[in-house]
């Protein structure tokens, strides 16, 4: 099993890597040259977040949305992720680095599917950092998925709808055991979600770096990191130094509705 969370630093860190395009572009390349640097830099910061003691990491390589690329590009791009597994599967392995891969796979190249199958299944018991690629993924794409998951159960009276709640919804998402985010970075200097992780990200405290990915490096992860540890997590709450500033009231003091129930 992954190790217990480390003080300050996320559980689950999730990146959106943006900027590769850009980044060849400036320096009068073709795209291709930059996604090909951003996938040596994907695994550069792999390694430095299983050294800094992250348990999970999850990366946005390939949105549904970037179909609409020219069909040359999506072709490329296609190839840089066969190339990555055969490259780094055997590396991960013995690192003891669990890869599973996010988003939907009918539309994918048989190709890809089959080294994908191959790297979940040989990778499945491994307990280090835990490795999750979204390739093909769309955020709304995930919750319509479970929402379908969820539907056939109650059509098939294995619950009922009343039944249904946030344990359950998530229990039918890609990876049922993935804890929610805790930090989402974007590098390339956008200020959007892109339909990435929509679920997960509920409470995520979100870093955008104006860096294009290619040049995203450790320094630039830890400048992160570093952001998030002096931030103070509430999840809807108050800080512990207001807390005493809250006056104490009784029970019987709230205010009650035509109904007769207590409300806040």
């Amino acid at each position: 099993m992954t190790g217990k969370p480390q003080p300050n630093l996320p559980h689950h860190l999730a990146i959106i890597m943006d900027g590769n395009g850009r980044w060849a572009e400036a320096r009068g390349q073709a795209r291709s040259v930059g996604h090909r640097h951003g996938v040596e830099r994907a695994q550069d910061i792999v390694a430095h977040v299983r050294e800094r003691g992250i348990p999970w990491l999850t990366l946005y390589a390939f949105s549904a949305e970037n179909w609409g690329r020219p069909r040359q590009e999506v072709h490329f791009l296609m190839t840089l992720m066969e190339q990555f597994i055969d490259k780094n599967l055997a590396r991960l392995h013995a690192e003891n680095v669990r890869v599973r891969i996010l988003g939907e796979r009918a539309a994918l190249p048989r190709t890809i599917c089959g080294r994908l199958a191959r790297t979940e299944a040989l990778t499945k018991n491994n307990c280090g950092l835990q490795l999750q690629i979204s390739f093909n993924y769309s955020g709304q794409q995930e919750i319509v998925s479970a929402a379908r998951k969820l539907a056939e159960e109650v059509r098939s009276q294995a619950c009922e709808p009343a039944e249904i709640d946030v344990p359950r919804f998530q229990a039918a998402l890609y990876a049922s055991d993935m804890p929610p985010c805790d930090l989402l970075i974007r590098t390339g200097g956008e200020y959007r979600l892109s339909n990435f992780l929509l679920w997960q990200s509920a409470y995520a405290e979100l870093y955008f770096d104006p860096l294009l990915w290619p040049a995203f490096d450790r320094q630039a992860l830890d400048r992160a990191l570093s952001d998030y540890a002096r931030r103070t997590r509430r999840f809807g709450g108050l800080a512990k130094r207001f807390e005493s500033q809250i006056e104490p009231q009784a029970e019987s003091a709230w205010p009650r509705s035509a109904d007769g129930v207590k409300r806040l």
